[in-house]
């Protein structure tokens, strides 16, 4: 029996370590918990999923009971991307939904992304259910019924239905051995391309590559096919199929910042003048793009919860991370997709006769990955806090603290915030050149350097 920790309880999932922080018990009080809380709401079923992981049978069957024991019904959608669980809360008779995913971290982890009564939660709500956990949790007086229902077609053919290539393409897809593999060859196929699997069987253990295309290393089974195939373009997928990466002919990666760029301007066609959310993440010419095809750049607090909720406030038509969610309102209902968005990016890339060069074309700079600071469990908050407090940047820089501390310079940008995820500060640097990147590198290095001399930079 694992003892329930509030660690697993993150900012907009729970997140925790099979045999260590997570297992069954642990996932029927949460179950439970969940079960109250979408109860309380009005809400009488709940829709579940889960990926290809190896502790995904026992955790999802711990999570149904847990569900009924509150009293309300189950609709078991079994191994699915994350993006159907969150269809399924639009189509079938609920709002509410939980995924057993791990989506991007090591085999040995496993979690739950949540929808309640249409909001994906997070923050206080999430905290929430660790409370009424701890405080003990009461069965209802009846219990709720299990029953699984099929989903794929349904899914698959409300894309295949909507999103249209404008010509035959042949593409390649990497998804890592994650759950998106059940699905992406027969989606992109249903829309008419012909497609090259990587890795598409569902495997927990990964046995390939990790699936998380944010990173490079990641990447180069799909640039060697695309050097050694006649595939036109690259599409990648996260564990759980709700993040998107792109690589070109030539074996440029198109992070998602510039992805959004596509996404924008074919968006605004249908809804001028609206505003484009998108996380301190990306780049800065995301921007003044946004603005040259009409709309209003929104830039946002990092987090797939935190994005949707800033989505239906705004009524924005499309939202984007640097991680690669990318959340499209327009023609579709406003959750992360990996799957959906490499469809719509394939019916941009299909109106043109070259679409590496429209990919590769779109304005970029010198700029980092991602990179992290480890630290110890909680020092990333509090060292964040000293430096939007302390630190000082020489000049009139623009510093921008929605989410961490991102300062604009008149050649780049760089940020600094907390992970809410794991105890890492997150960092990534763009400039227009390598003087300028290594000159805002050593700023952001002075500064932390200054509020903890034994940190151990990445850059």
């Amino acid at each position: 029996m694992v003892a329930l920790s509030k660690s697993i309880f993150k900012a907009y999932d729970i997140r925790g370590i099979i045999g260590k922080t997570l297992d069954e018990g642990v996932a029927r009080s949460i179950g439970h918990a969940f079960g109250l809380a979408a109860a309380a709401k009005g809400e009488r079923s709940v829709v579940i999923g889960r990926d290809g992981r190896l502790s995904g049978p026992g955790l999802i069957a711990a999570l149904a009971q847990g569900l009924q024991a509150a009293g309300v019904d189950v609709i078991d959608l079994g191994v699915v991307a994350t993006p159907m669980v969150y269809y399924g809360t639009q189509v079938l008779d609920t709002r509410s939904g939980m995924m057993v995913t791990g989506s991007h971290n090591p085999p040995d982890y496993n979690g739950f992304k949540m929808v309640l009564k249409g909001e994906a939660i997070h923050g206080e709500a999430i905290s929430g259910l660790y409370d009424a956990i701890a405080a003990g949790l009461q069965p209802a007086a009846a219990a709720g019924k299990y029953g699984t229902y099929d989903i794929r077609e349904q899914y698959l053919q409300r894309i295949i239905g909507d999103v249209k290539i404008a010509r035959p393409i042949k593409i390649a897809v990497d998804c890592g051995n994650g759950v998106a593999g059940a699905f992406a060859g027969d989606l992109y196929r249903g829309m008419g391309c012909e497609v090259i699997e990587l890795f598409c069987e569902v495997d927990g253990t990964f046995p390939n590559h990790h699936p998380d295309p944010a990173h490079p290393e990641n990447l180069q089974d799909l640039i060697k096919a695309l050097q050694e195939t006649d595939a036109e373009i690259g599409l990648a997928f996260d564990g759980d199929g709700d993040r998107l990466g792109i690589v070109t002919k030539d074996g440029q990666i198109i992070f998602p910042d510039r992805q959004m760029m596509l996404f924008a301007e074919d968006v605004l066609t249908r809804h001028p003048g609206e505003q484009i959310l998108y996380d301190v993440k990306c780049t800065r010419h995301l921007a003044p793009y946004i603005e040259k095809a009409g709309g209003k750049p929104l830039m946002y607090k990092t987090g797939h919860s935190l994005v949707k909720a800033k989505l239906k406030e705004t009524g924005a038509p499309l939202g984007g991370e640097m991680s690669g969610h990318i959340f499209f309102k327009d023609r579709w209902y406003g959750f992360d997709d990996g799957l959906y968005a490499g469809a719509r990016m394939l019916e941009i890339l299909t109106r043109h006769a070259d679409p590496s060069a429209l990919l590769n074309a779109l304005p970029k700079s010198d700029s980092t990955p991602e990179l992290h600071l480890h630290l110890n469990e909680g020092e990333n908050y509090s060292l964040m806090a000293k430096l939007v407090a302390e630190a000082k940047f020489p000049g009139n820089e623009r510093v921008i603290d929605i989410d961490g501390l991102r300062v604009e310079y008149a050649d780049g940008f760089g940020l600094a915030r907390s992970s809410n995820t794991t105890p890492v500060i997150v960092m990534r640097f763009e400039a227009e050149s390598p003087a300028a990147l290594a000159r805002i590198q050593g700023q952001f290095r002075e500064v932390i350097l200054a509020a903890k001399p034994d940190a151990q930079l990445p850059f």
